[in-house]
C-alpha cells in the first residue's frame, strides 16, 4: 500500500520522476522548513529519502519526516548500511539546513553520524551534493567554517548561500532551494564559465507622474530563465522591468523604462564579454510624445495624445560577437502562423534562436504562472507543451547550451 503522504508525488511537474533525493537534515533551528522542501521536491516528482543528525532528532522527530515523506527515516549507522544503500539509490543529496558541526565534518570526512557518511558515499560516487548552511552570521563568517566552505566547493559540492538577516544566515528561500535542488540534480553546473544576460519583465512609459503605457508581463518567465542558468553555474546578470520578483543571479540591474533597459543591457555588454544575451522581457515599443511633469487633471479636457517608438533593446545586439535569443509574443489563431511570425523576427532582429508565445490565450504567457512554446533555431523547432515556467526555462537553456557549443563557445 502506498503511503498516503505520496499522493502529492508530481502534483505540479514530472521533471524529477523515477529520481531519489536525499535530504539531510541537520540540528539547526530552522530545520523545520525542510519539511516543506521535502514537500516541495516531491510536488516535482521525486522520492524524498530523509537522514537525520542525532542533533537534530532532539529538535524535531524522526517521525513528522516520515509522515512528510512516506518513507522511513534514517538516524543511526547500523548493520543494514543505510548510508551505502541510500547513496546508491539517490540522484543527488541536499543538506539542508546544515550546520556548521556538519558542515565541518562533511568537509574533512569525519564520518562518525549516519548523515556524514551518507554524504562521502553521495560524493565518493561523484553524485551532485548540495549543502545549504544555516547558523548565526558570526559562527558563518568564522575561519574555520569558511575554510570548510571552501573545502566542499572545490570538491565540486553546491553551496547554497545562506539569507543573511539581523546577522544571522538565514535558511534559503524555499522556490530558490528547491529550483536549485531540482536543476543541479538533472544537469550539474554544465553551465560552469558561461556568462549571459537576461531581460525580464515589462516597462512603462509615463504620460504623467502617475499615468503610464505598460504591458501584463509578470518577469516571471525571464526571473525562470535567470535562475535555471545560475542554477547550472553560469555567471548571470539580470536586467528588469518593474516587478515585484527576484533572481538568484550574481548580479541584478532594475529599469523603469524601455531606454534605462536599453541603456543598461549595452553596459553590461561593454563591461566584460558575454557568452549569450536573452531578451525575455516585455519592454514597450511606444512612447508618449511629451511627458506631462504634473498629473493631468481627471475633470480637464480629454488630452490628445501621440506616441513615438521606443528603441528596440534587440538593436543593442548587433554589436556584440554572441549568442543572441529573442521571445516573439503573439496573438495568433494557429501554431503555424505562430511559426512563421517568430521567423520573420529572428530575421529582421538578427536572433540565432527564438521563443514564440501565442499571448492571445489566458492560461498561458503574461500573468501565468505556465507557458507553452515553439523554440525556434536556424536548424530546428522545439515544441514545449504547457508546463510551469521553470521547465520552460530549462528547455530553453538547454538549446542554448547546445547552440553554444555548435559556435565552439562552450
Amino acid at each position: 500500500m502506498i503511503h498516503p503522504s505520496k499522493a502529492i508525488i508530481g502534483e505540479i511537474s514530472s521533471e524529477l520522476k523515477g529520481r531519489t533525493i536525499a535530504l539531510g537534515v541537520t540540528g539547526s533551528i530552522s530545520l523545520y522548513k525542510s519539511i516543506d522542501l521535502a514537500r516541495a521536491m516531491m510536488r516535482r516528482g521525486a522520492e524524498v529519502r530523509v537522514v537525520m543528525t542525532e542533533a537534530a532528532t532532539k529538535l524535531i522527530s524522526s517521525e513528522v519526516f516520515r509522515w512528510a515523506t512516506g518513507n522511513p527515516v534514517v538516524t543511526d549507522l547500523t548493520g543494514e548500511l543505510e548510508h551505502v544503500t541510500l547513496a546508491k539509490e539517490s540522484s543527488s543529496m541536499v543538506v539542508a539546513p546544515a550546520s556548521a558541526d556538519a558542515l565541518n565534518k562533511m568537509a574533512l570526512g569525519v564520518a562518525d553520524n549516519s548523515l556524514v557518511a551518507t554524504f562521502l558515499n553521495v560524493v565518493g560516487s561523484g553524485k551532485p551534493a548540495l549543502v545549504a548552511p544555516a547558523m548565526h552570521g558570526p559562527m558563518y563568517s568564522a575561519p574555520q567554517v569558511r575554510d570548510s566552505i571552501r573545502r566542499l566547493k572545490e570538491m565540486g559540492v553546491k553551496v547554497v548561500e545562506p539569507l543573511m538577516v539581523r546577522d544571522v544566515a538565514h535558511y534559503p528561500e524555499l522556490d530558490h532551494l528547491v529550483t536549485l535542488v531540482t536543476s543541479y540534480t538533472l544537469r550539474g553546473d554544465d553551465l560552469d564559465g558561461v556568462r549571459i544576460l537576461v531581460t525580464a519583465g515589462p516597462t512603462r512609459e509615463y504620460l504623467d507622474p502617475v499615468r503610464f503605457l505598460s504591458n501584463p508581463s509578470s518577469g516571471l518567465m525571464g526571473i525562470s530563465i535567470a535562475n535555471e542558468a545560475t542554477a547550472r553555474g553560469a555567471e548571470v546578470t539580470v536586467v528588469k522591468g518593474p516587478t515585484e520578483l527576484r533572481s538568484f543571479a550574481q548580479e541584478e540591474i532594475s529599469v523603469e523604462t524601455t531606454d534605462e533597459m536599453t541603456k543598461e543591457v549595452n553596459g553590461a555588454l561593454s563591461s566584460k564579454p558575454y557568452h549569450a544575451a536573452i531578451l525575455a522581457g516585455a519592454p514597450a515599443d511606444f512612447r508618449f510624445q511629451g511627458v506631462r511633469n504634473s498629473k493631468v487633471d481627471s475633470h480637464s479636457e480629454v488630452p490628445e495624445v501621440k506616441l513615438e517608438r521606443t528603441q528596440k533593446v534587440s538593436e543593442v545586439l548587433r554589436k556584440y560577437d554572441l549568442l543572441k535569443v529573442g521571445f516573439s509574443a503573439e496573438t495568433v489563431s494557429s501554431e503555424e502562423e505562430l511559426r512563421e511570425r517568430a521567423v520573420r523576427k529572428m530575421d529582421r532582429h538578427g536572433f540565432d534562436v527564438v521563443v514564440a508565445n501565442n499571448v492571445a490565450r489566458r492560461d498561458i504567457g503574461f500573468s501565468s504562472k505556465e507557458n507553452e512554446v515553439i523554440i525556434i533555431t536556424p536548424k530546428r523547432t522545439i515544441k514545449v507543451e504547457k508546463a510551469p515556467k521553470w521547465v520552460v526555462a530549462r528547455t530553453l537553456i538547454d538549446v542554448v547550451k547546445e547552440e553554444l557549443k555548435s559556435r565552439g563557445m562552450k
